[in-house]
């Protein structure tokens, strides 16, 4: 028996996902606000060798939790960058100071991004729109895009 607040449990299969690449970063996201009525969004994503992800940012409206699956991920904090390997986990809370980096010259990184709530995914998608239609993608760019959702680029 079910009541009006149950949803079918949602199944993701290895290959699915809506994949986009943005600046250099190929995101597969696997669980958007459509598959968790705007509760949870999840993506896997990879970062090439010698390859800036994100520039240090604050998000005013989610939080965002890194958790690396294999290689190793440069994280930007307000006290100055750590390491993250394999199983290690950081969470950037709203507020908090964060960006991302591979600094190996031949290893990329791949890791799970989660966040609460969901939406966060429009700004790759916009990203990727503004590559695809030959629009350089600058800093100041890169900024506007983010402050469309509640994202303070530093």
């Amino acid at each position: 028996m079910t009541d009006e607040s149950s949803a079918p449990a949602v199944v993701v299969r290895a290959a699915d996902g809506e994949p986009i690449s943005a600046a250099g970063v190929r995101h597969l996201f696997k669980l958007t606000g459509e598959h968790t009525d705007g509760r949870f969004g999840l993506e896997e994503f990879t970062v090439p060798p010698a390859t800036l992800g994100a520039r240090p940012h604050v998000h005013r409206a989610h939080d965002e939790y890194f958790y690396v699956l294999s290689g190793e991920l440069t994280v930007a904090t307000e006290n100055g960058e750590i390491v993250l390997g394999p199983a290690d986990l950081v969470a950037a809370c709203r507020g908090s100071v964060h960006g991302f980096r591979n600094a190996s010259d031949d290893t990329p990184v791949r890791a799970l991004c989660m966040y609460t709530p969901p939406g966060y995914e429009q700004y790759f998608r916009d990203v990727h729109a503004a590559v695809a239609a030959g629009t350089e993608l600058t800093v100041d760019l890169l900024s506007e895009l983010r402050g469309r959702y509640e994202t303070d680029s530093l």
